[in-house]
């Protein structure tokens, strides 16, 4: 069954983070998933889309969107690089980070409110080397 597999719970899981992540995003003018482009740009600014291709792992066409709404939206900017355009965060797009960040540890808190430390640290750390991992390995 489905609902048996590792996968459908950690779906189930992210689910349930939404009502608590949602509302904050949409409270800053942001889209479900824009904010993991923007952690990109917060751990490092100035990246090619390419390069957020390859952090994110998802398709180029899905970052192009992405960064065209958050320019919009005036969140970042593309300046000409050497070869790529390199996409910077405007002042507005770095004054979201506290904001998001704080929803996604208070989502963390919601989830894991029956755990122990231990076991939250524990959960953490396996699910961390299973999203570094190679799925078809």
């Amino acid at each position: 069954m489905i609902e048996d597999t590792l996968s459908y719970h950690v779906l189930k899981l992210m689910k349930r983070t939404r009502p608590v992540i949602g509302p904050v995003l949409t409270e800053h003018g942001l889209h479900p998933g824009q904010e993991f482009l923007l952690s990109q740009l917060w751990r490092e600014d100035g990246l090619t889309q390419a390069e957020l291709v390859a952090r994110l792992g998802v398709e180029a066409p899905t970052v192009t969107k992405a960064v065209q709404r958050l320019e919009r939206t005036g969140f970042v900017r593309r300046e000409p690089g050497r070869r790529q355009r390199r996409v910077f965060l405007t002042d507005e797009g770095r004054a979201l980070r506290r904001p998001v960040e704080r929803a996604w540890r208070q989502a963390d808190r919601a989830v894991t409110r029956g755990l122990s430390d231990v076991q939250r640290t524990e959960l953490a750390d396996l699910l961390r080397r299973l999203t570094v991992g190679d799925l078809a390995g």
